[in-house]
């Protein structure tokens, strides 16, 4: 199992230059686990498309529907305490430590391509393999 952040879910659906990266790891490592706040993420980065006009409404309800089969059961409420005490250690947001908190919590990594989470977490995190 491994973390992996909301860009990666993004990666995963919306065609881009790491779409097939992303393809590959779920190949992989099938499990992936997300704190729950990927959902709020996740339905931003949709949004965006919605008003770019790059997809649909109903395209947009079927990604997000997508995301949440592949994640469910595999998402995490998080600590507030472990949150704030890797915020306190770096200079990241509390939204981004929360994937941290999460890959601490359950013994694995974080998959991102946040050069800023890779820099403040180097052992808790790893860029997206390409």
């Amino acid at each position: 199992m491994i973390v992996v952040d909301s860009n990666v879910l993004a990666y995963l659906y919306l065609p881009c230059e790491f779409s097939a990266a992303a393809d590959a790891l779920l190949l992989r490592e099938p499990e992936w686990a997300a704190p729950v706040l990927w959902r709020s993420e996740f339905r931003n980065i949709l949004a965006g498309c919605l008003r770019r006009g790059t997809l649909t409404f109903e395209q947009a309800c079927g990604l997000q529907a997508e995301a949440e089969g592949l994640l469910a059961g595999f998402e995490y409420e998080v600590p507030s305490d472990d949150v704030l005490d890797l915020v306190r250690a770096s200079d990241c947001s509390a939204y981004d430590c929360e994937f941290v908190a999460l890959a601490q919590r359950l013994g694995t990594r974080l998959v991102t391509m946040d050069k800023k989470l890779l820099k403040a977490f180097p052992g808790l995190t790893i860029p997206l393999p390409r």
